[in-house]
């Protein structure tokens, strides 16, 4: 009976230092492919990144108001505004001033009013700077988009026409629908006169006009389910209203639909202004109109990629820049310009959207790491 309990001791005594092993081992792997806070991130010479905002859930697009205020819309259902009051290129605080939205990551500013679009309508905040800690019920501008989830968050910007656009994706990987799915449209600042601007378009999440030829320029997310490495993701240029950019006959300017690219042919469409890498989810872009940052810089295009999802070697999660000629009419160049939220094949943060501040610094959102963070230059 002695030999028995001794047995059994030996046994429990071997299984506790086992489970301790392995809580130890978790522990070390877990924190073997995280990344030593910031220091991870790779930036050409001269250029720095801190954290601008931290606590900021699932943080998507930014816009800024007149009095400096950051918002920032969210897939939680909550808009938040950031401040910075004693201009130490760091927030101060983060108010939330609306909760319980649906999927509302579409923020724009106009003449003090915050526009917020979730997935199905176009709410307004009026005068919202003045009211950050007692928010006033919002204005529903527009109610007659579509509620259909797949694709159906938004980026929503004003245009130098001082017209509202709002994208509506299409509710699948790869379809045939009605407009308004697959199109950008555009409003007037009250929600009337809505129309489609173009059409052709799977999913984009991120716009802007040239800062001088004031030509809308915007990303598009390729359909998945073809492999790895096709197709492409797209930066399109649109130069006037009512071109089509292929979708779902055509993707990357060339690769017909397997389904429904019989139809029509790719010759048909415009073709994309710069091929981006495969699946790397394109969202928020922006021509940097600041004068911080080198010559070299002035009215180029900074892209947030928010990182491949399906694709078996991760791509994406970093900020790409993509350079054009002196017309700023053509792309010449892709390239990487920040790095480094993607360590060992697992990310510790995603890029969502970038924003040009006043001073020149550079704002990217991470919506994986909930932060906003701030690339500097310094000669």
């Amino acid at each position: 009976m002695q030999i028995v309990n001794h047995n059994i001791g030996k046994l429990s005594l071997r299984l506790l230092f086992l489970l301790v092993l392995m809580i130890v081992l978790s522990g070390v792997l877990a924190y073997s492919w995280r990344p030593p806070s910031l220091n991870t991130i790779k930036l050409p010479s001269g250029f720095a990144i801190s954290v601008y905002a931290n606590d900021v859930p699932s943080a998507r697009q930014m816009a800024l108001g007149s009095r400096g205020t950051l918002f920032v819309g969210s897939h939680t259902g909550n808009i938040f505004a950031v401040v910075d009051r004693n201009h130490d290129q760091q927030a101060d605080q983060v108010f939330t001033i609306a909760t319980k939205l649906n999927n509302a990551t579409g923020v724009a500013f106009r003449d003090g009013a915050l526009y917020v679009a979730e997935i199905h309508r176009i709410l307004r905040f009026d005068q919202i700077e003045e009211h950050l800690e007692n928010p006033p019920q919002p204005v529903v501008v527009n109610s007659s988009l579509p509620n259909d989830r797949s694709h159906g968050w938004k980026f929503i910007a004003f245009g130098p026409d001082d017209l509202l656009y709002v994208p509506v994706g299409a509710p699948c990987n790869v379809c045939e629908r009605e407009e308004p799915f697959a199109t950008l449209l555009r409003m007037k600042p009250d929600g009337s006169n809505i129309e489609v601007f173009a059409r052709g378009i799977r999913n984009t999440v991120g716009f802007d006009w040239h800062p001088t030829g004031k030509e809308l320029w915007f990303t598009d997310n390729g359909r998945d389910m073809l492999g790895n490495d096709i197709p492409s993701d797209e930066l399109n240029r649109a130069p006037q209203k009512s071109l089509h950019f292929g979708f779902p006959y055509c993707h990357a300017g060339e690769i017909p639909d397997p389904q429904f690219g019989r139809q029509r042919k790719c010759d048909e469409f415009v073709a994309p202004a710069q091929k981006l890498s495969p699946h790397v989810a394109a969202l928020g872009m922006r021509f940097y109109t600041g004068t911080m940052f080198p010559q070299e810089y002035r009215n180029q295009i900074f892209i947030a990629e928010h990182g491949s999802w399906n694709r078996s070697d991760p791509l994406g999660y970093r900020i790409t820049l993509v350079r054009l000629d002196d017309s700023g009419t053509r792309a010449v160049k892709y390239e990487t310009f920040a790095e480094g939220w993607l360590q060992r094949g697992r990310a510790w943060g995603r890029p969502a959207d970038v924003l040009v501040m006043p001073d020149g610094a550079l704002l990217v959102s991470d919506d994986f790491a909930d932060t906003i963070y701030r690339i500097s230059y310094k000669q």
